[in-house]
């Protein structure tokens, strides 16, 4: 019989937990598919005594997480820890250094450090493979660097966060304020009690640069997200732009050309003739454009034990089948390094809403700055008093760059009558 391809596991949290679920319950099916067994014999975790649901006695324990890479019977790690630093990236390298291949779901690690690992993993002759990190059980990587590796991709995009996708939609379904939303989201798991790496977009960026260096070549570069959450979208903004015929929803928009990489993580509105306007819950979806096979729309469960076990088991059957391949679709040494494009020549419709005092000549004040940074508004929409004196106006821009509606924005930066941050949302072209 052919060897077994044999696992060591770090992190047994719901994903790790999963991950021997699945293998488990799908043992047969999987060694048909991957000719030979998948077998966990090692892992390793905070807590060795927590009730996880699944029977780790049959698994050598490893205290020390970066040991794993030692196993003298592992061929591969499986690193599900999380952090872009620390213990994670400790095991990575010492995993690849070591001779063993190495799985991960973990976005942080390979955003931040994923040319380093890239580039070791070629040079030894092993895989990398993350397919888990972006969009849970979604085969948008495999897609971008398999599916699609004879096209020229011109744009990457879509909804890259469930916890905010799910705010989102909700607020939308029963107008209800974002607070409200966060805090069922809590109750119900699909928010960390911290929920700021989701909400501030830290984590969609994360994943929209792994897209962007996988579908145009070029090195990671998270520093060089432009990046905005969801935290100050009203209800009235959600209502405002169901009137206009959009949804609000929370895009990572990638693309590359002669002026150099754009990355941007911002609420958007999206029309609603475009698939991404329909898209709601903790779904992910993800959009690639390329030069033959047109638009590709990739779409499904971004996160939760299966889906993203899924993922993780996906590739190890790659690994037992001797797929390994360049992690970035081409070696690491090909990767350019790309300048920022700069986003304010960009040209772009925008939805901008404005918290005012309720007073004569405010509605005069914001129009002579659009009008001074030679922004051309298409529409102008002004709700009834708020109980605290204010009013929401919210203004549709024509297409223009978006230099100029930054530069109306800071005209009207330190007004009087302005009661708090504009918000500036994109609009999506259809």
């Amino acid at each position: 019989m052919t060897e077994p391809l044999r696992i060591a596991l770090a992190g047994l949290g719901t994903v790790g937990a999963g991950v021997i679920r699945l293998i488990d319950a799908n043992a047969a099916l999987i060694a048909r598919r991957a000719g030979r067994p998948i077998e966990v014999v090692a892992v390793s975790a905070r807590d060795r005594a927590k009730d996880r649901g699944v029977d780790i006695t049959r698994f050598d324990w490893v205290d020390d997480t970066a040991a794993l890479a030692r196993h003298p019977r592992a061929d591969v790690v499986v690193e599900l820890v999380g952090g872009s630093d620390g213990p994670a990236l400790a095991l990575a390298r010492a995993a690849l250094n070591g001779g063993k291949s190495l799985v991960t779901a973990n976005k942080a690690m390979i955003a931040h450090h994923g040319l380093e690992l890239a580039a070791a993993a070629e040079d030894a002759g092993l895989a990398l493979k993350f397919e888990a990190a972006v969009a849970g059980g979604v085969p948008v990587i495999k897609g971008l660097r398999e599916g699609a590796a004879a096209n020229e991709i011109a744009r990457v995009y879509g909804i890259l966060n469930g916890t905010c996708n799910f705010i989102l939609s909700k607020m939308e379904a029963e107008g209800r304020d974002f607070a409200d939303i966060l805090a069922e989201a809590q109750r119900l798991g699909y928010a960390e009690a911290d929920p700021s790496f989701d909400i501030d977009g830290v984590d969609a960026a994360h994943k929209l640069s792994i897209l962007a260096s996988l579908a145009f070549g070029t090195q990671p570069a998270f520093d060089r997200v432009a990046i905005a959450g969801v935290r100050h979208i009203l209800a009235a903004d959600i209502a405002e732009a169901a009137s206009l015929g959009y949804r609000v929803r929370l895009l990572g928009i990638a693309d590359a050309g002669p002026g150099g990489l754009f990355q941007r993580v911002h609420p958007h509105l999206v029309p609603l003739s475009h698939p991404l306007a329909h898209v709601t819950g903790s779904t992910n979806a993800v959009v690639a454009e390329g030069n033959f096979v047109g638009r590709l729309l990739f779409q499904g469960a971004g996160a939760g034990d299966g889906p993203t076990a899924s993922a993780v088991v996906a590739d190890l059957i790659d690994i037992a089948r001797g797929e390994f391949g360049h992690p970035y679709a081409m070696p690491a040494a090909a990767l350019t390094a790309q300048g920022t494009a700069d986003a304010g020549e960009r040209t772009s419709r925008a939805y901008v809403r404005f918290t005012v005092a309720d007073k004569v000549g405010v509605l005069a004040e914001i129009a002579a700055a659009m009008r001074d940074a030679g922004v051309s508004i298409e529409s102008l929409m002004q709700r009834g008093a708020n109980p605290d004196g204010s009013v929401l106006v919210a203004i549709v821009t024509h297409e223009g760059p978006e230099r100029a509606v930054s530069q109306a924005l800071d005209k009207l930066r330190g007004s009087a009558s302005l009661m708090g941050e504009p918000m500036w949302m994109h609009i999506l072209a259809g």
